[in-house]
């Protein structure tokens, strides 16, 4: 049957019409919209309404400055939207339409929010402050939430609004950090309260309920670790702080550490600490609290031993952390010192500016430091491997490191004509670089030029580490243009068709990064990308990566010049055998490369029918995830048109 099918057009045509209950049924999701509470039209008037609110000059003005430029990044979005139909109607379903939802929200909140925090004077409450913030908090979530829904396959959206529209999205992100995620389904209620009602009160209590259930989780963990005489090997994720939940709680244990909580309280004043500034983990109050990838804030010496011990889920949450980057939460700091004022409560000594005050380590870092300008080869080579060792190890080091002046210095060393000076400064930069701040101090100091001359031309070792530390700083949005203005994407390339197994991952994780940003897929595509990624399709060794390799073509699939070089490079066939035999995750990949490729191609779309794409694409319909299907139904109906 399957031979049939693929050489008979009109066999394509029968099969899909036993397909058509697919789509028969489905509505237009403009017309969902524009039969809702808010059209495009009228989500474009309260987008201008909240460009012209006049900005704040309280203490939330860069906070008002910053959700303003946001909302007025989508402007372009929602014009494309009300200018055109969507690509295939008849294949969005209403998780395709909860994406409106959630940005008509958003906006309207955020509009809602703009006009009250105009008003929030400098010598406010702090009571207001913290109500306000928290809104802030849950327009950003509300619209993050919004965008990284959004069914692009559906609508005729532009590469330039696509790009628009990721910007908006990793800047919510990064102040997604900086406030703080929500992870609970209680906070969406904010966002439709004004806000001077009542309800927000009930909000934090329902918070402050939830933080305290996971006291005894953290307690029990605590415990657990106590009766180890040295630190525990490095754990799976699986076991974690679900294996210490699965024991029965000492609560008579319990019980008495609450209890002489509660007595130290009551002899400082008479004062309970409030819950928000007590560390999950340790319960006492924090000294340098910090916000993990999850948005769940902990102290930085209890959460950095969770990491160090090989744990890689959030204590709390139980969610995978994406990456270990500690950011310093200054609010939650800035709250529990003035709290420690008010009340004459002498703060926690040994902190200063968000690391552990330790002098003995900074003088120790500083003369390695000035080694580092020894002019003694070996002097040099000792100093830097050293600081290698410190960077690993935690990010308070990181911090020191960064502070006592090394970055330039190890920036110099990257040219260095030693083997394993150039591989110990390159890795030092890869391990500074993963501390958030460091990031700008690195591209401040130049080191992108000196980088690429190490992923050209240094040890294999070198040239992987180099292509990690590249991917790391290409995080920030900004540094993508310059990485990719370096000359970078060359050597990349070049070490993913001839670097090691794991050269080839590090090349390929940066490359899709860098490939994020619109101008540099062009780039890519002249350094002969493409290519590259077509023999990873069909690669069978034990070190495959059709994953990675799926995964970079549908980031240049939007691009012209990278859509001609991939059907010139006779990949159709390679594609259609992935989404006939491969896993489910590459079948996906696979249907939204050939979507992105045959979208107003007839030819095309006739060439994967005789290919036999239709009965497996028909399965992915069936049986893959609200992506797949969702890609999979977009393609057979346009395949059904173009058999017509």
């Amino acid at each position: 049957m399957d031979q049939d099918v693929g050489a008979n057009p009109k066999a394509i045509l029968n099969i899909l019409s036993f397909s058509t209950f697919y789509f028969s049924d489905r509505r237009s999701l403009i017309g969902v919209m524009a039969g809702g509470i808010v059209s495009p039209a009228s989500l474009l008037d309260l987008i201008s309404d909240i460009v012209d609110i006049p900005l704040n000059a309280g203490v939330f003005k860069k906070d008002c400055a910053d959700l303003t430029r946001r909302v007025s990044l989508l402007t372009h979005l929602v014009e494309e939207i009300r200018d055109s139909t969507p690509i295939d109607s008849a294949a969005s379903s209403s998780s395709d339409n909860d994406w409106w939802s959630d940005l008509v929200v958003g906006v309207q909140a955020a509009k809602r929010l703009l006009s009250t925090a105009r008003f929030q004077a400098r010598d406010s409450s702090d009571g207001a402050a913290k109500r306000i913030s928290f809104q802030f908090q849950c327009v950003t979530w509300k619209l993050e939430k919004a965008l990284s829904n959004l069914p692009y396959d559906l609508f005729d959206i532009s590469d330039e609004v696509g790009e628009q529209v990721e910007l908006a999205r990793s800047q919510l992100r990064r102040a997604m950090q900086r406030y703080g995620s929500l992870n609970s389904n209680n906070f969406s209620s904010a966002l439709s309260e004004p806000m001077d009602r009542d309800g927000f009160s009930n909000i934090v209590k329902i918070k402050a309920e939830e933080k305290l259930e996971s006291v005894s989780e953290t307690l029990q963990f605590a415990e657990e670790e106590e009766k180890q005489d040295s630190p525990p090997l490095r754990r799976s994720s699986s076991i974690s702080l679900a294996y210490y939940l699965s024991k029965d709680a000492d609560t008579d244990r319990l019980d008495k550490m609450v209890t002489k909580n509660t007595d130290e309280s009551k002899k400082s004043d008479k004062l309970t600490i409030p819950v928000d500034f007590l560390c999950p983990v340790s319960l006492e109050l924090m000294k340098d609290p910090v916000i993990v990838a999850t948005g769940q804030t902990y102290e930085r010496a209890y959460i950095q031993r969770w990491i160090d011990c090989g744990n890689l889920t959030c204590p709390k949450t139980q969610q995978k952390l994406e990456n270990f980057t500690l950011t310093p939460n200054y609010v939650l700091r800035s709250l529990i010192s003035r709290w420690c004022t008010e009340h004459n409560i002498e703060q926690p000594a040994g902190y200063i500016n968000g690391r552990t005050k330790n002098r003995g380590d900074m003088s120790v870092i500083r003369a390695l430091v000035q080694r580092l300008s020894s002019r003694s080869t070996e002097d040099r080579r000792n100093a830097v491997s050293e600081i290698r060792s410190l960077s690993k190890r935690s990010t308070d080091n990181r911090i020191l490191i960064a502070e006592a002046g090394a970055i330039p210095v190890l920036v110099n060393l990257l040219t260095s004509e030693d083997v394993a000076t150039q591989e110990n400064a390159i890795t030092c930069v890869l391990n500074l670089s993963i501390y958030e701040n460091n990031k700008e101090l690195i591209m401040f100091a130049g080191a992108v030029t000196s980088i690429v001359q190490v992923l050209r031309a240094g040890t294999m070792e070198a040239r992987e580490n180099a292509a990690a530390t590249l991917f790391s700083l290409s995080l920030a949005d900004e540094n993508k243009i310059i990485i990719g203005g370096s000359g970078a994407i060359p050597a990349l390339v070049d070490l993913l068709e001839n670097g090691t197994p794991r050269g080839k991952k590090d090349a390929a994780t940066a490359l899709f990064n860098l490939c994020i940003y619109q101008g540099n897929k062009g780039r890519a595509v002249r350094a002969g990308i493409v290519t590259a990624l077509v023999k990873m399709l069909s690669d069978s060794s034990s070190h495959r990566m059709v994953d990675e390799a799926l995964t970079i073509l549908s980031v240049l699939a939007s691009n012209l010049d990278a859509k001609s070089a991939i059907v010139k490079a006779n990949t159709l066939p390679a594609l259609i055998n992935i989404l006939q035999t491969d896993q489910t995750r590459n079948r996906e990949n696979a249907a939204a490369i050939l979507l992105s490729l045959c979208k107003r191609d007839t030819e095309k779309l006739i060439t994967i029918g005789r290919l036999g794409a239709v009965v497996p694409l028909m399965n992915l319909s069936n049986k893959g995830t609200e992506r797949g299907k969702r890609k999979a139904m977009s393609l057979l109906e346009l395949l059904r048109k173009a058999c017509q």
